[in-house]
């Protein structure tokens, strides 16, 4: 594991990295009970998803920590699979079975646009300033995933768009003990303290009545049968394939870039030039991970943003990923012992990997209104439209347009000029 993770060039070890692979999966286990509570309003088994969740999960973090030797753990995309749902299928009208088709070849496509290098291409073109922004911007929107989550903010029926819940009892104390207590074992530089705080968390949880026993701690996993290679040929040449196929695309690109980016700059992995190290192999993962995953029976994989905590947590190696992958692993058979973690207790780690990616934010460039105010929206948008990739749009195309309408449009690549295109693009289709 040492020659070929290159632990000590990385300045880790075995133990840290597992560490951090577990603090990642206890961060990102929710998507073991919510993309199968989410998929099968659409009619299909629950059961059958759990495994093809836990499954895709596995193989396509596998791919990402010994073929790309990345700290980065994959599973099928919140936000992806709500579209899956609720626009292709309950939306539009189709069957699982078609919505299945759609991610199916969208994995194909961006294995074929990854050979060709085009994904990553996308990755360079992004501007310097834009890629430190995309770390800060995460921060804040993954702070803002735990702080709902745990119900410390809440989303009112009337008056303002978010609003503080009641913080005095229930999910939102327990989290916000949670994350004075993680926060007294970051302050005393104890290792593994997001772990440590996830697990005395749920501790507390107990007699608080927020954290549920289980009855049983074995299960074995159900049977991915009744949702394996269920594929619909017959309207893959429609104008609802396209549409479905386009955003599908489109969603998993850039979230998965922002992510990428994103963690890769807190980390400290990108190079002289701003890029991040073994992108090709990075989005490979991602796109057999979605490919392989449609065949099991979910929805399009991607690169988690929770994966922050586990780099926060020390984490610089595909060793972290393959210990990622290994809880994935257990948690197809102890399920029960894994899914009574509360998000309460998985919120504080979230909050507080919110801070630790704020970081990048020392280095931005704030003297060039160009540079700034891209960065700005980048940042600012993420949480506010709850969305990785729109924050890039925004940032993108603010950047293209703010250098070409003060005259400086020959410091914009041709690359960015059409990436800015499609995402314009994209709010006409």
């Amino acid at each position: 594991m040492e020659s070929y993770f290159k632990l000590r060039e990385n300045e880790t070890n075995i133990k840290t990295e597992i560490l951090a692979g577990i603090t990642t999966f206890m961060t990102m286990a929710y998507i073991l009970v919510v993309n199968p509570s989410i998929l099968s309003q659409t009619g299909m088994n629950f059961g059958a998803v759990f495994t093809a969740t836990a499954l895709a999960a596995i193989v396509s973090t596998l791919l990402m920590g010994i073929y790309a030797k990345l700290p980065f753990a994959q599973a099928p995309g919140m936000g992806i699979n709500a579209f899956f749902a609720f626009t292709i299928v309950i939306g539009m009208g189709h069957t699982w079975q078609f919505a299945l088709t759609a991610a199916f070849l969208e994995g194909i496509i961006f294995i074929i646009l990854t050979i060709f290098n085009v994904r990553e291409a996308i990755i360079d073109s992004i501007p310097v300033n834009v890629k430190k922004a995309i770390s800060v911007g995460i921060g804040l929107f993954i702070a803002f995933i735990g702080l709902e989550n745990a119900g410390i903010v809440v989303h009112p029926k009337s008056g303002t768009i978010v609003s503080l819940g009641n913080v005095t009892s229930g999910t939102a104390l327990l989290a916000i003990i949670g994350v004075i207590l993680t926060g007294v074992l970051l302050a005393r530089n104890i290792k593994g303290a997001l772990l440590i705080g996830i697990v005395v968390t749920t501790i507390i949880g107990i007699p608080m009545g927020i954290t549920k026993l289980p009855n049983a701690v074995f299960s074995m996993p159900p049977s991915i049968s009744p949702i394996f290679l269920k594929f619909e040929w017959n309207h893959i040449f429609t104008a609802d394939m396209f549409i479905a196929l386009f955003t599908l695309l489109f969603m998993d690109m850039f979230d998965t870039i922002g992510t990428l980016v994103g963690v890769a700059t807190k980390a400290g992995m990108l190079d002289e030039k701003g890029n991040v190290p073994r992108a090709k192999e990075a989005l490979m993962s991602d796109a057999i991970g979605t490919t392989l995953g449609a065949c099991f029976g979910t929805s399009t994989v991607c690169t988690y943003v929770e994966s922050a905590s586990g780099v926060a947590a020390g984490g610089k190696t595909g060793l972290t990923a393959v210990s990622t992958a290994v809880m994935f692993m257990l948690a197809l058979f102890i399920s029960p012992l894994f899914l009574m973690i509360p998000s309460a207790a998985t919120a504080p780690a979230l909050i507080l990997v919110g801070l630790f990616m704020l970081s990048p934010i020392k280095e931005l460039d704030l003297t060039d209104f160009t540079e700034a105010i891209p960065a700005f929206l980048t940042i600012i948008m993420m949480p506010l439209a709850y969305s990785i990739s729109d924050g890039l749009i925004f940032g993108i195309v603010s950047y293209v347009a703010l250098k070409v309408l003060v005259g400086k449009g020959k410091e914009v690549t041709i690359t960015t000029y059409i990436i800015a295109a499609l995402f314009i693009l994209k709010f006409f289709v």
